[in-house]
């Protein structure tokens, strides 16, 4: 009998886990996914038509010139006979899902296991993969994260035992971080070139770059957040700084530590694929503008998911360290 209430009771807590951890993502995608096939359905409406009276079929109003001047959802209600296609049509302007889809299975799992340059017949990732562009991004992102997140806790102690440091560097910290990264990148990339640093150096140093000032700011506050209180009791322990600096400012900043850990990993993807779009020699960048250069919008798509995935996956990453370090100094889960 108690073994039946324990498992009833273990089934009543994953029903509860699963309403109230599960159901709730699993509405938000689904309206997401309604959404987006509703919206697919106007951003192709044109090239529909046309298509369509290439075929013979009769379209309102017949004129090319008054679908072009025409609103895309007057096409849509006034041809809503013809709008099936438009969850199908290549080269489309917005995919349906079920193409990014395909497009993600086609360049990921089929490219490697059946393609004659994939890792099952070459032994190698295939350069047309999106697992061997996800690799290179993958790279640049964590070596620039490390690069960016120590020379952010440099800064940041530097800053908080400096005042000239303090009054110098975090004004011009701020004021860098205004400039568009777009337009930076480039810059960046030739200045390194002619120094004979190329490639993975350059697209690190650019995700460094968008890294390195929430790390810098995270760890400024909490270096600071020690209170009063706390500081004099450390000097009635006759503590110089250093002992202060281990014993009570660094633990204090191990939780904004890890939460701008958090934000500067995704900053330094999405520097590292900013710096692929000059370069061109790989990545998740490199494989958005190729989409664009020829159309393949499912392929933008494909590569935008794979980055999100990426993104989402170094975020939880952090988290899981940042929950150990935490159980680890003692800190209640």
């Amino acid at each position: 009998m108690s073994g039946r209430m324990m498992q009833n009771s273990a089934i009543g807590r994953g029903g509860r886990w699963f309403r109230k951890a599960v159901m709730p993502v699993l509405a938000v995608i689904a309206t997401l996914l309604a959404i987006w096939y509703v919206a697919v359905v106007p951003m192709n409406i044109k090239e529909v038509l046309t298509q369509a009276e290439r075929e013979g079929a009769v379209i309102v109003p017949p004129s090319a010139a008054e679908r072009r001047d025409a609103g895309r959802w007057g096409l849509v209600f006034a041809n809503l006979d013809l709008i099936g296609p438009s969850w199908s049509t290549e080269r489309a302007r917005l995919p349906a899902p079920h193409q990014v889809a395909g497009e993600l299975w086609k360049s990921t799992w089929v490219e490697e296991t059946t393609g004659r340059r994939g890792i099952v017949q070459s032994g190698s990732f295939s350069n047309r993969s999106l697992i061997y562009h996800g690799g290179v991004t993958l790279t640049a992102t964590v070596l620039g994260f490390v690069i960016g997140s120590v020379l952010g806790i440099l800064l940041a102690v530097g800053i908080v035992y400096n005042r000239a440091m303090d009054l110098s560097v975090m004004p011009w910290a701020i004021i860098s971080q205004t400039i568009p990264i777009v337009a930076l990148a480039p810059m960046i990339i030739v200045v390194l070139y002619s120094v004979g640093l190329s490639g993975l150096v350059a697209k690190a140093a650019i995700s460094a770059y968008l890294s390195f000032f929430p790390v810098a700011v995270g760890m400024v506050k909490g270096l600071r957040s020690p209170d009063a209180m706390q500081m004099d009791l450390l000097q009635t322990y006759s503590a110089n700084k250093s002992q202060s600096f281990w014993k009570l400012r660094l633990p204090a900043s191990v939780p904004y530590l890890f939460a701008s850990l958090k934000i500067a990993i995704a900053a330094s993807l999405v520097g590292a694929i900013v710096g692929e779009l000059p370069v061109q020699r790989g990545g998740l960048g490199a494989r958005m503008l190729g989409g664009s250069y020829y159309g393949q919008t499912e392929q933008i798509w494909a590569a935008l998911f794979m980055a999100a995935v990426m993104a989402a996956g170094l975020v939880w990453l952090v988290g899981w360290i940042e929950r150990r370090t935490l159980r680890a100094m003692g800190a209640q889960p």
